[in-house]
């Protein structure tokens, strides 16, 4: 089995933010790897996985980082596959990291979801993954129907809740 998704984090620490990415990969049986790579202090590794992405078959990557967050931006600066990147809450909140993903210069783009939404970025991951594949395809529009289906099932709850001057 050969991976078609990397989630790549800046260190082992952000790995209990990332495992809901992992978590969603896993359930829609998508190969993925999970690496540890830093902008500064593994450059040379960094560029090697980058250059190598796309011809390992490596069709997304989700990309984390706190503080300076460079790593999402330096790695799609060295290859064509998307790349979504995740602010990681460490300091100022993660606006630090938030900000650094979000202004990438022209010509480099990075899909960033919200601080530490790496579930955001698994489920934009498999949709991206999903216009060329029919099997992904279907489970996104069931996942996405289990969402709707679980508001659903909260409105009828709450519509058994009675207050005196409830309306609903």
């Amino acid at each position: 089995m050969n991976p078609i998704v990397s989630i790549i984090m800046g260190s082992t620490s952000d790995l209990p933010v990332m495992e809901k990415a992992a978590k969603l990969l896993d359930e829609f049986e998508i190969p993925f790897e999970l690496h540890a790579l830093s902008a500064h202090r593994t450059p040379a590794e960094v560029e090697a996985f980058a250059a190598n992405a796309q011809k390992r078959g490596i069709k997304v990557i989700i990309a984390a980082a706190g503080m300076a967050a460079h790593l999402p931006g330096v790695i799609a600066s060295m290859t064509s596959v998307p790349v979504i990147g995740i602010p990681i809450k460490s300091t100022l909140e993660g606006m630090d990291a938030l900000l650094a993903i979000v202004q990438m210069p022209p010509g480099i783009p990075v899909a960033t979801v919200g601080i530490n939404a790496s579930l955001n970025a698994a489920i934009l991951a498999t949709q991206i993954l999903a216009l060329t594949d029919e099997t992904i395809a279907e489970k996104v529009k069931n996942y996405k129907a289990g969402l709707t289906k679980k508001i659903t099932d909260a409105n009828a709850e709450l519509a058994k809740i009675e207050y005196k001057y409830k309306t609903n």
